[in-house]
């Protein structure tokens, strides 16, 4: 179809747009114009205006701007042909002559099209009916109300091979078969596809219905069975809930993708309307793309399961050829075995907010996981590390984004295996006279007394503290950290003997949750111990914290860890080198005096940053409460 520039003018000059914007915004007349809210970015004060004279629409806070059919395809989300149909019907106009094969492809799908809407009806139906009744215990157990079924055209299918075939056996066997309600088989009769399910629609854009989602009622396999592909649905191109979360992503600015329609539906009753679900499959090109003309960074938050983040990684790996400056992805870690469905039900919106809150960059989940793909012991295998990380890189089609990756890889590399920091102990130097008096070279090694009080002195006991509460809050980690852990020497008495009963435990029982670890504690006599040190109040990290994001709490503990172990190091050689300078100045004892200073303090910024970062993001829950 070809539209030319004269039809789409008319197609503007008849559409009224303070009317079709007024469907979503509240208007108020300002003039001769209309203002109100912009739906295109969060604001109190309104700064979005409606000229209906010129035929657009511009907010002075964002600059979004456009007509008609621009409102369509960005507040929408619609397609530019679906948003020229719809206005077109709305304004009365005839859309330009089809070839005979479009028009006779049209009219076969507006048959598929009433099919499809019949069947939603007929479903929702039978959900409310004396046979939907085991449907609506299953809907009752898993916390969906009434109204979001409704909102979201749910239904049930009942388990008969032939009910919905005789309801909709005015459209043919035929019609039916390629709109993927019957199955036919050889040359047996075409029966019901769906039987015995709970039935949620699929709809494109429009929200017009292509397909169904049907999970079984009870037992039996599959436990979810979608419609097949079909001249109105391919799986691969839709996201399940688009036509409703394009809207609300304008007002969030922000579009989460889940795994699956229960996350879709159980996210939307709790305030979150913008997440969609692929449809069965990972996430596709066609689906990418969709997604990045809602947000420049889409946020994936798939299960917290094996399963889960090895699709996440997937399409982290889809999505890297299609990289553009300022397009990519995030990823939003739920707790592990947990699935948005579960947090939102067990911990309300306030918990999967926080998860959201900590999303990490896609950078960073694809180097995590090649970190993680194997031994790094050797040479050979750290060189493998680089050439998966390059060719990683190398697949990205963007220059700049290309050469931002290979960039930002090379520097984790080198960080992360850097050698750890020398610790510069003093040549012991000849006795010396001075002014008639011999001065005493300082012991061998660098021991200078003020040295011994600082290495006496051990690690610091509150940052000590904070990370004993962090391994008993995720006993997981001790694994993760244990050789560092067991260099560690904690102080003497009741919390040096805590600590090493808290190592010991976990490494004899390495799927120890903090629950049980708690017990075996307090049956060891450090119940109260253990208690006080995970007060709410006691200590300002995130690992300390109840709430916190598994994901933020394991890096900010490893973080803790490194400069708990770090600092006493760097103390000591501060040490050493300020008594060194003292009795022998030099250029080169000099600068390194000043280097170690930096180093310390870098590290006290380093903790510093982590009490800031968990101030901050309780300072958000607050808000967002």
């Amino acid at each position: 179809m070809s539209l030319s520039a004269q039809f789409l003018d008319e197609l503007r000059a008849r559409t009224l747009l303070s009317a079709l914007v007024g469907k979503t915004v509240k208007l108020t007349k300002a003039g001769r114009e209309f203002k109100g809210c912009c739906p295109f970015h969060n604001e109190n004060t309104p700064s979005f205006y409606v000229n209906d004279d010129k035929a657009f629409y511009h907010c002075f806070g964002c600059s979004a701007h456009g007509d008609a059919i621009r409102w369509m395809t960005d507040q929408r989300g619609l397609p530019f042909m679906d948003a020229v149909k719809e206005l077109a019907q709305a304004a009365g106009m005839e859309l330009p002559a089809m070839d005979p094969r479009a028009a006779q492809k049209a009219e076969a799908a507006k048959g598929l099209y009433e099919a499809m809407d019949d069947a939603a009806v007929w479903f929702t139906e039978q959900l409310m009916g004396i046979a939907g009744g085991e449907a609506r215990s299953v809907l009752e157990k898993r916390g969906i109300k009434a109204e979001t079924a409704q909102a979201f055209g749910m239904g049930f299918s009942p388990d008969s091979r032939g009910k919905l075939k005789a309801q909709l056996k005015g459209y043919g066997d035929s019609l039916l078969v390629e709109a993927g309600l019957l199955i036919k088989v050889d040359e047996k009769e075409p029966y019901d596809r769906f039987r015995g399910r709970l039935m949620i629609p699929i709809r494109d854009p429009r929200g017009r219905v292509i397909a169904f989602g049907g999970r079984v009622i009870g037992d039996g396999e599959p436990k979810y069975l979608n419609s097949p592909d079909t001249p109105l649905f391919d799986k691969g191109r839709t996201l399940y809930n688009l036509d409703r979360a394009a809207a609300a992503s304008r007002k969030t600015n922000r579009i989460i993708v889940v795994e699956g329609y229960m996350d879709v539906i159980a996210l939307a009753q709790a305030g979150f309307g913008e997440a969609v679900a692929p449809l069965g499959t990972a996430l596709t090109e066609a689906q990418l793309e969709r997604l990045w003309r809602l947000s420049d960074v889409p946020i994936l938050c798939f299960d917290g399961d094996s399963a889960g983040q090895k699709a996440a990684l997937r399409a982290a790996h889809r999505a890297l050829p299609m990289l553009a400056p300022g397009r990519s992805l995030a990823f939003a870690t739920l707790p592990p075995g947990q699935d948005p469905d579960d947090l939102v039900r067990a911990k309300g919106p306030a918990a999967f907010e926080a998860v959201l809150a900590e999303t990490q960059p896609l950078v960073e989940r694809l180097w995590a996981s090649e970190l993680a793909a194997g031994p790094l012991g050797t040479p050979e295998e750290r060189a493998g590390l680089k050439q998966r990380l390059n060719e990683l890189a190398q697949t990205i089609a963007d220059p700049s984004v290309k050469h931002e990756y290979l960039s930002d890889f090379r520097r984790r590399f080198d960080a992360h295996f850097a050698p750890p920091p020398r610790v510069w102990n003093a040549p012991r130097p000849a006795n010396t006279q001075k002014g008639g008096k011999w001065r005493p070279a300082p012991p061998a090694g660098g021991d200078h007394p003020q040295a011994q009080g600082v290495k006496a002195s051990g690690i610091d006991p509150v940052l000590a503290k904070a990370v004993l509460a962090g391994l008993i809050r995720h006993p997981a980690e001790i694994a993760r950290h244990v050789e560092v852990l067991g260099s560690l020497r904690f102080a003497g008495g009741a919390l040096g003997r805590l600590f090493e009963a808290v190592v010991d435990v976990a490494i004899e029982d390495q799927a120890l949750d903090s629950e049980r670890l708690r017990t075996i504690l307090a049956n060891s006599g450090f119940d109260q111990m253990a208690t006080d040190l995970l007060r709410a109040d006691a200590t300002p990290y995130s690992f300390t914290q109840k709430m916190a994001a598994p994901g933020r709490a394991s890096a900010d503990l490893g973080e803790a860890i490194s400069i708990l172990v770090a600092r006493p190091e760097v103390d000591g050689a501060l040490a050493d080198a300020t008594a060194a300078l003292a009795m022998r100045f030099s250029e080169e004892a000099f600068e390194r005096q000043v280097a170690l200073v930096k180093e310390q303090q870098a590290l006290e910024a380093r903790l510093a940053n982590l009490c800031q970062a968990n101030e901050d993001a309780r300072t958000l829950d607050t808000e967002g409460s």
